[in-house]
Order: structure tokens, then C-alpha cells, then sequence
């Protein structure tokens, strides 16, 4: 049995891996899908002074208050900043970094160091907006309608120090296991292509496609369960 352990994108929260948490407990996994504060269930916590490392801490203390070890860390999107982060911090308690079509920042960067423009729609950086609270990218244009009435209600818009603070890392994350699944169905500006690239190039990392747009936890969840169980697997 794994343990998963979901470090969700921007805007989105626990909520946004509802499909997904069958699948894997299904197959007799344990799957946790918090929600970091001021989004989600936790939007009413938001704050300009919720940055990066309040995220990173969320997840830090989900790993000790509930004992987890072994994890098998998913970060998506943003929440590749976020896994970073926290693998970095707590190395001990983790087995495995999947990076789901996510940033993957060296010690220092921001969110905002990593993205080629700041209005690429779904699959770019934050739109250059004024104010401490950033409005969420428009969804996928091949997003389903059933997926749009699911989705659309439920996003939110973000800190934007979440954006703007640089991680700290002490290079502990890059001595352990890391996957990158990449998203094949993405815009042509597509900011995750250059994680990818490393992903191919770089020892250390196992490489994985999916067929799907840039959430396929919403979009494609038995395909990417697929490839989530093989991983767990190996």
C-alpha cells in the first residue's frame, strides 16, 4: 500500500481531486488531499500575508500531524512549488516526488521567476492583475461542459505572495526519486515544457506522458491513475 499525498495547483483545492481519491483508495492506497490556506474550504483564511512557505507549511504539518511516512508526494501545477518545499524540509518522510505538469523551482526561485509570460491562459503563470489577491486563469477551451459546471464555481482567486516568494531549498529534494508526467494536450506557450525537458535530461528522474489537457485530475482521472498506480508500484 502507498500513501499519496496531493500538493494541489493554484486556485483550486482539496476539491478538485475528488475524482481521483476513489480511484486510488480503490486500489487499496491511502490518498490525502488537503487544502492550503485561503483556498478551498480555507478560502475565508486568506490573507496578502499567505505566501509560498504557508502552503509549504500546510503540507509539512498534514505529514506530521497524521504520522505519514513513505509518501509518494504529488505536486501539480503550482503545487510543484509547494512539493519542492516541503520534500525539501521533511526528506525523511518521503519516498517518492511526482510532479503532475508542475514547476519545479531551484533554491531561490519564484513562481513568477519561472513563467515565460503572466497571461498564458491555463497553463501559464498569474495574469499581471493589481492587488493582493490574483483572479484565476481562465479554464482549458476543451474543457468539457459537465467539467466546467464542476469547476468553474469552485475556483478561487490566490495570494499573490504565493506567487512572488522564492523557495528556500537546501538541495535535499534532489537526492530523492522524482517523476514528471507531462500534459500533452496544453497551449502552445506551454510554461511546463522546460521542467519536462529536465525531467528527460537530468539523472535522478523517471518520465511519464498522459494524453490529457493540463488537469487531468479533473479531465482524465483513470488514465492518470494509470500511471500513478505504476508508479506506486515500482
Amino acid at each position: 500500500m502507498a500513501t499519496f499525498v496531493v500538493a494541489h495547483g493554484a486556485w483550486s483545492s482539496g476539491w478538485a481531486w475528488k475524482r481521483m481519491r476513489p480511484l486510488l483508495r480503490e486500489a487499496g492506497h491511502e490518498v490525502f488531499t488537503p487544502s492550503y490556506t485561503g483556498l478551498g474550504e480555507r478560502s475565508h483564511l486568506a490573507t496578502p500575508e499567505v505566501g509560498l512557505e504557508t502552503h509549504i507549511q500546510d503540507i509539512v504539518n498534514v505529514l506530521f500531524y497524521e504520522d505519514l511516512s513513505d509518501v509518494i508526494l504529488l505536486g501539480h501545477s503550482y503545487g510543484g512549488m509547494v512539493a519542492t518545499g516541503v520534500a525539501d524540509r521533511v526528506p525523511e518522510r518521503i519516498k517518492k516526488v511526482v510532479y503532475l505538469d508542475a514547476f519545479v523551482p531551484r533554491d531561490g526561485q519564484a513562481l513568477q521567476d519561472l513563467t515565460r509570460r503572466r497571461d498564458d491562459g491555463p497553463s501559464g503563470g498569474p495574469p499581471t492583475v493589481e492587488g493582493w489577491l490574483v483572479p484565476p486563469n481562465p479554464p482549458s477551451a476543451d474543457a468539457s461542459p459537465e467539467d466546467l459546471a464542476w469547476v468553474t464555481p469552485r475556483r478561487g482567486p490566490q495570494p499573490r505572495k504565493t506567487f512572488e516568494q522564492p523557495v528556500r531549498l537546501t538541495g535535499a529534494v534532489e537526492r530523492l526519486p522524482r517523476v514528471y508526467i507531462k500534459c500533452l494536450r496544453i497551449n502552445p506557450s506551454d510554461v511546463f515544457e522546460q521542467f519536462a525537458a529536465r525531467a528527460r535530461n537530468e539523472p535522478g528522474w523517471q518520465y511519464e506522458e498522459i494524453d490529457a489537457t493540463h488537469s487531468p485530475n479533473v479531465t482524465a482521472p483513470d488514465e492518470l491513475a494509470e500511471i500513478l498506480l505504476r508508479v506506486a508500484a515500482d
